[in-house]
């Protein structure tokens, strides 16, 4: 697994890291999330062996980082913010450069070139120039060369920026497809990307680790969670369902909003209310345009644990 204790990263009086720790195994996507200048790029990075701790230390299947790092980058897939690379070089040129690096040869240099360019859809650029590819194949090319050498380990930092959806969708089903045994750590400020990959999530803010738990952990704790969304035909039912779930015991609030037929009904912590209103509604043999339980606000939760700092 990756083992980081007590890690900090100073650069004069800035403290980027602060005594941050946490560990990572197979099978787990841990997404980073934080404010700009939270620290996430620079923890990457000394996993990554690119910049070295001020204090603490990091392992990598065992292997310290500082002292060992030729081992520990043997491990490594790493997709750096902006995806830099050569930009003389064509897709094909670059791959293959990356596949020397790695120590890549015959069946296997072949077969892992096949399945990258294959994957990440590099067909039709392989004799372009990388300077002159949109944004979004310099980040499949970026991509292509971190997983070349099928590693253990892969860091991701902002892997879908500058992708169209349908190119979001491509990623995140890779990602998926490489998570069964391997560690991936990915670096975002897309909220939505940590519901459709990570199974755990970390949040920093100054370099401070504010929360470690999976994505449907955190978004209970939105005052969202267990929420329930009702559409009805007309204000007047709106108005007179509001008054009856304000006076029921489990009801922490009941929202009405304005100009339109539409409720959400708060539940107090550990409580559900989607009898009560199904029973309401019941009784008054109204059927409403639509209703649904809330899953709760992962956004509403960020702000809340980083004091309203944005992403």
């Amino acid at each position: 697994m990756i083992e980081a204790q007590s890690v900090s990263k100073h650069f004069g009086e800035l403290v980027a890291v602060d005594q941050l720790s946490f560990s990572v195994g197979p099978g787990e996507v841990l997404g980073f999330l934080g404010p700009n200048g939270a620290g996430k790029s620079t923890t990457m990075k000394m996993i990554t062996g690119f910049i070295a701790p001020s204090e603490g230390s990091i392992r990598v299947y065992g292997h310290a980082v500082e002292s060992e790092p030729v081992l520990c980058k043997r491990q490594i897939g790493y997709l750096p913010e902006g995806a830099p690379s050569y930009a003389e070089m064509t897709p094909t040129s670059f791959l293959a450069f990356i596949a020397d690096v790695r120590g890549l040869q015959g069946t296997q240099r072949r077969q892992r070139l096949d399945y990258v360019i294959e994957r990440l859809g590099l067909g039709s650029v392989l004799k372009q120039n990388i300077e002159t590819l949109s944004k979004g194949f310099k980040r499949r090319v970026g991509l292509a060369q971190a997983v070349l050498h099928d590693p253990r380990v892969l860091i991701l930092d902002e892997p879908t920026d500058g992708l169209d959806p349908n190119q979001k969708h491509e990623v995140r089903e890779l990602i998926r497809d490489m998570s069964s045994d391997k560690i991936i750590i990915i670096s975002t400020h897309i909220l939505e990307e940590v519901d459709a990959v990570c199974t755990r999530a970390l949040i920093i803010a100054q370099g401070k680790l504010l929360a470690d738990d999976t994505p449907d952990n955190l978004a209970a704790r939105s005052p969202l969670h267990n929420a329930v969304s009702v559409d009805l035909r007309d204000n007047a039912q709106a108005c007179r369902l509001k008054q009856a779930l304000g006076e029921m015991e489990d009801v922490a609030d009941v929202h009405l909003a304005e100009g339109a037929a539409s409720l959400k009904v708060l539940a107090k912590p550990g409580k559900t209310v989607l009898e009560s209103v199904q029973k309401l509604l019941a009784a008054r043999d109204w059927n409403p345009e639509s209703l649904h339980v809330e899953r709760g606000r992962l956004d509403e939760v960020f702000r809340d644990i980083t004091g309203g700092r944005p992403l």
